[in-house]
């Protein structure tokens, strides 16, 4: 997981971290995961499943973990939540059609006991596209203003480019270590 992974090492000194990538199908959670891993973009097919990448660097072990997104999975999601500090939840920016089933998703995560205390990171994902909602609209669209209890932050991304993907993980770790997590 290349560059980002050995930052995230330095901040956590001997913890270990899970971080849970979630969102609908065809977000772009898996091109981000790999864009991150390899820092290229790499051909992907639909995950059924999951994707994990686990690395252990001078003792530390940190882990991703990728959740397919498509609406027979979302169910399945809950298997994945104990012990996870943070969720980046992926939003397709031009996807306008499913924007409510996106918040829908994400606030029936928010309302998860085993997730109370993860902190969230959204990425508005395919700016690069025509029509991409703005980072503003995704926000609002997602209700995100309405969460009190826990910190979030919104980036607007092209996972294609690699654009805004360092400075949310950038978000994430000082979040992290702010935390104590």
């Amino acid at each position: 997981m290349g560059i980002w992974i050995s930052r995230l090492f330095s901040y956590f000194g001997d913890r270990e971290a899970r971080i849970l990538v979630l969102g609908l199908d065809n977000a772009g959670k898996t091109t981000i995961l790999y864009r991150l891993q390899v820092g290229e973009v790499v051909s992907t097919i639909p995950t059924i499943g999951f994707n994990v990448e686990t690395v252990t660097y001078k003792n530390i072990k940190f882990q991703v973990w990728d959740l397919g997104g498509q609406t027979s999975i979302r169910p399945y999601w809950r298997c994945y939540y104990p012990n996870t500090q943070a969720i980046i939840y992926v939003v397709d920016s031009s996807d306008t059609e499913r924007i409510g089933i996106s918040r829908e998703e994400f606030h029936a995560i928010l309302d998860e006991e085993e997730l109370k205390d993860a902190v969230i990171l959204v990425y508005a994902n395919k700016q690069d596209l025509p029509n991409a909602l703005s980072e503003a609209q995704i926000a609002e669209a997602m209700g995100l203003h309405d969460i009190k209890t826990r910190p979030w932050a919104i980036f607007k991304t092209s996972a294609i480019k690699g654009d805004g993907l360092f400075e949310g993980l950038d978000w994430l770790v000082n979040t992290l270590k702010t935390r104590g997590r």
